[in-house]
This record gives C-alpha cells, structure tokens and sequence, in this order.
C-alpha cells in the first residue's frame, strides 16, 4: 500500500471516528468526550499507565447528561465511569455488531482486561438505511469473534 492512499485512508478513518462520537454525543445520554489532559487524570485516579492513554476515546456514564467534565466529576463518578474504545463504520448492519470488521491493537485488548467491566468496545454503524451502536465487554467481544488475524506494522 502507497504511503499516500496510507494517509488519505487513515484520514477517512478519522473522520468517521469523528462522526461516530458526535452520533453517540448527540442522539444518547451518558456518553462524554474528554481532552487529553482529563484522559491523563483519569488514568491517574484509576491507578493505569498512560500508555493506555489511546486505548479509549470516551467515557459512558448511563442516563447522566448536562454536567461538566472536569476533576471534581471524575472524583464524583469514578465509579461509575466506563471507557469506551470507538470502532465506527459506515457499513449497513442491521443486527450491529454481527458483521462488523475492525482493526484493534494489542494494547486495546490488555486495557480491555485491565479495565474489566469498566471498559467497552462500542461498534457504531453510520448509514442512511439506519444507523445505531452496540456496546459490548471484551468477554462479550471474545465469544462474538470469528476470525482474528495478527498484522505487524513496522517502523525502520
């Protein structure tokens, strides 16, 4: 693959990701976008290394709407907090996440099992014939997965 479909890809991926945040932040309750310097904080209180920093890209808090993101409601909520690692597609899928394929990393997975129910992967589905998302644990991950493959993407 050229570096340049490479770049144009990972762009395309990155605003579908977009999308599927402001999908979830705008027709649910509960789900939050946080800034880097929050996701650090949180990681803190949660006693995680920062290496896991890319593991998530929003925290779900069920039925909460209308507050303000900062220390004191991390302190408020913590226990309540789970972070979500986003797979978005485009795709039709009526029966969301059966049929969904999606590229995961290593670390995702060991913050899957670090987290244990305070984490989920959510599958969006964005598509004019219907959209809608699918919350699942990395056990309920687990048991749905068909196939897994292991790619390595090197640097020299």
């Amino acid at each position: 693959m050229s570096r340049k479909h490479s770049f144009v890809l990972t762009l395309s991926n990155n605003v579908t990701e977009k999308e599927g945040i402001n999908f979830l932040i705008e027709n649910y309750t509960g789900f939050f976008k946080i800034d880097l310097s929050t996701k650090k904080q949180l990681l803190d209180m949660l006693n995680i290394e920062h290496r896991f920093l890319q593991s998530f890209d929003l925290v779900y808090i069920p039925d909460l709407v209308g507050v303000e993101i900062n220390t004191e409601f991390l302190q408020t909520y913590l226990e309540d907090i789970i972070l979500v690692e986003l797979k978005t597609t485009k795709k039709y899928l009526p029966e969301n996440p059966k049929g969904f394929f999606f590229g995961a990393t290593e670390n995702e997975f060991n913050f899957g099992k670090i987290l244990g129910s305070k984490f989920r992967f959510c599958f969006v589905s964005l598509n004019e014939k219907g959209s809608s998302y699918s919350l699942q644990t990395l056990e309920e991950l687990e048991a749905r997965i068909k196939n897994r493959r292991i790619q390595y993407q090197i640097n020299l």
